[in-house]
This record gives structure tokens, C-alpha cells and sequence, in this order.
């Protein structure tokens, strides 16, 4: 509880001016404005209202509820001093502005009074020219919603998901726009799916290059020697990061299109229902790449395994050739006086055609049975 008081009591902090998505700080904007807020701008009628100088805040909550509209506020990885002011202007609820400012939750939607709280998580696709067994090919982020009456506000978490080409689309779309919060809500929510399609398809050439990888012949048309298991368990590894993704966003992109909620617009909530559909599409893949990535990391190491069995019926064919001159010589090597041959004149070219050709027999046999 006194966590609570104190988030409402909680006065906006000056800080300095605010800085742009690159980190760089914009002074043209209003110093009393906290620097995690990377935008502020109000809408009415579907279109920007253009003003003079940066808002802050509590100026644009102020205009909306003097002349209708609603505020929309993108901040990045902001403090808990830089958003318990917004979060006291607005009535946000303590428990999810917690999590906003912590960060590293699960995809979810939460429904309060006058808010939905939606977190979800970005992935990025990272380049490489050779997949390693420290290669990172996904990168996560974090985008929380929250959704009222009058306003949204985003908190973004990671160097990855911007939302400034999002905002000026949508602001290109005054019709959309006009729907109110719910119309960005679905936005975000459809550009971070669009995300979640795009990494899934260069996710699936890396499979495809290492499934080709394992299952190529080795020389001779002989059986391959697999690659690096490590390799394969990265990749498991991303994909299971993928996943814990995409798997718990379903629910929330199903109850916003099928439940009806006070702050969506039914009109809106139509296409949450495509959302929807592209989400299973995208949670069909991801688990079919876990799938495929087992059985591919079984074959390769079936096929070590028997690489290695190869090589050890080389070795017990060479061992058993080699057995049948070790014999012979250590038959006439001991020091007896009577030995049959001996003094044969043609005893030793005689012993050793004898030998040779146990061992060429031998070696035809081994050969023709496929351990030489």
C-alpha cells in the first residue's frame, strides 16, 4: 500500500530535454518534460494537433479534456521517478505501471477500470553471414500498451521496435486514426505480428541451410559426418526464445477480437481477428521448427554415431589382417631347435606367400562385406 501512495503522490520531475530514438537529446522540446517520453502529441478527428513546442503530458491530458481527442505518449525504458508523474496524470493502475518500468514480462492482457494494460514482446531478426554456435539470431524487446478512454501510452523497452514509422503510417490514415486508442492499440499489436512472420521466415533458411548441411552425403557418397551439434542447439535455443514470443500473445489477441471491451471499438475489433489468424500461423511455424530442430539434432547425431562405428570397423578390419603376419612371426620368432621350415631353402618365401595371401583373402572378405 504504501508503494501505492507514493506512486500517486508522486510529482512529474524536470529533467533535461528529451531525447530522440537514437539517444540523442532534442532541445527544441520541453524541458519540464520527462526525458524517457520519446513523443507527446494529441489527436482529434484522426489528425495531429499541430502546436508550437513539444507537450508535456499533463499540457496535452489538459487539451483533451477540454476539446475531445485523446493523447497519444510513446516513452523508452523510462525510470520509475520519470514515470510515476505520468502515471499519477493519468491514473494508472501501481501493479502495471511496475511492471511497465521492470520490464521482462510475458506477453498479457490485463484489464483495469479505465485501462487495458497489453504487454508485448518484439523480436528482431539478427543479420549473420555464417550461423555459429554463438550466434544470436533473434533479438527481444518489450512494447506495454496502455489503453483508455482519452489516451495511449507506450513504454518500449530494447534498442529494437520503434514506433516512429508506426506513428507517422498511422497518422497518414486519419480515417483509422479516428477510431480512437483502440485503432493504435491494433496497429501495434499488427506490426509486431508483421515482426513475428518476417523473423520467422529468415528463421527457417538458417533450418533449411543446416537440415542441408546434415543430410548432404560426405565424400564417396558415404554416410556424413553431421556439423557442430552446438550449432543446432543455438539455433534450438533462439527459436525457444522466438516462442516464449509468440505462444502467450494468442490469448490476448483472441480476447480482443471475440470479447466485447468498453475501450475497443467494434469496428476495430474486426481486425484483431486478423491478428489473430497471423499469430497461429506464426505459433504453427515456431513449433514446427521445434519439432524439426529435434529430429534434426537426432540425425546428426545418428549419423556421428555411425561415422564412429565406421571407424571402428576399419580399425578391427586392419587389426585382424595385421593379426595373421603378427602370428606367423611370432610363431618362427621363438628359439626352438626344431622348427618346421627352418632350414628349408625355400621356407621363408614360402611362409610368406602363405601369410599374403591369408591376408589378401582377409582383406576381400572384410571389403566385400563393408568394413573396408
Amino acid at each position: 500500500m504504501s508503494m501505492i501512495r507514493d506512486l500517486r503522490a508522486a510529482v512529474r520531475p524536470s529533467r533535461p530535454p528529451l531525447r530522440k530514438d537514437n539517444g540523442a537529446y532534442d532541445a527544441t522540446r520541453d524541458p519540464s518534460t520527462p526525458s524517457a517520453v520519446v513523443d507527446c502529441a494529441v489527436y482529434r478527428d484522426g489528425r495531429r494537433v499541430e502546436t508550437d513546442c513539444q507537450l508535456s503530458p499533463h499540457e496535452a491530458m489538459r487539451q483533451v479534456r477540454r476539446d475531445g481527442g485523446f493523447v497519444w505518449i510513446g516513452l523508452h525504458e523510462p525510470s520509475e521517478a520519470e514515470f510515476s508523474g505520468i502515471a499519477s496524470e493519468f491514473g494508472l493502475h501501481p501493479l502495471a505501471v511496475e511492471d511497465a518500468v521492470q520490464a521482462h514480462q510475458r506477453p498479457k492482457l490485463e484489464r483495469y477500470d479505465d485501462s487495458l494494460f497489453t504487454v508485448f514482446k518484439t523480436i528482431h531478426y539478427v543479420e549473420h553471414d555464417e550461423l555459429t554456435a554463438n550466434s544470436e539470431i533473434v533479438e527481444t524487446g518489450e512494447v506495454m500498451c496502455f489503453t483508455g478512454r482519452d489516451f495511449f501510452i507506450t513504454v518500449r523497452h530494447g534498442g529494437q521496435g520503434s514506433l516512429r514509422a508506426l506513428r507517422h503510417r498511422l497518422q497518414d490514415d486519419p480515417e483509422l486514426l479516428a477510431k480512437g486508442p483502440s485503432a493504435v492499440l491494433h496497429s501495434i499489436a499488427d506490426h509486431v505480428v508483421d515482426g513475428y512472420v518476417a523473423v520467422a521466415d529468415a528463421v527457417q533458411d538458417d533450418i533449411d541451410e543446416v537440415e542441408t548441411e546434415v543430410f548432404t552425403p560426405g565424400r564417396g557418397g558415404k554416410v556424413s559426418r553431421g556439423v557442430d551439434s552446438a550449432r543446432i542447439y543455438q539455433l534450438k535455443r533462439e527459436v525457444l526464445e522466438f516462442k516464449r514470443a509468440v505462444a502467450p500473445l494468442l490469448r490476448p489477441m483472441q480476447l480482443l477480437s471475440e470479447r466485447p471491451m468498453r475501450l475497443v471499438d467494434p469496428d476495430i475489433q474486426k481486425y484483431f481477428r486478423d491478428v489473430a489468424d497471423h499469430l497461429v500461423r506464426v505459433q504453427e511455424q515456431v513449433l514446427g521448427f521445434d519439432e524439426l530442430l529435434n529430429s534434426i539434432l537426432q540425425a546428426n547425431l545418428a549419423q556421428a554415431s555411425v561415422a564412429q562405428n565406421e571407424d571402428m570397423r576399419k580399425i578391427t578390419s586392419w587389426a585382424a589382417i595385421v593379426a595373421v603376419p603378427t602370428m606367423v612371426c611370432g610363431v618362427y620368432g621363438m628359439n626352438f631347435d626344431y622348427m618346421p621350415e627352418t632350414h628349408w631353402r625355400f621356407g621363408y618365401p614360402v611362409i610368406m606367400a602363405i601369410t599374403g595371401v591369408i591376408c589378401l583373402g582377409i582383406h576381400r572378405t572384410l571389403k566385400r562385406n563393408g568394413w573396408l
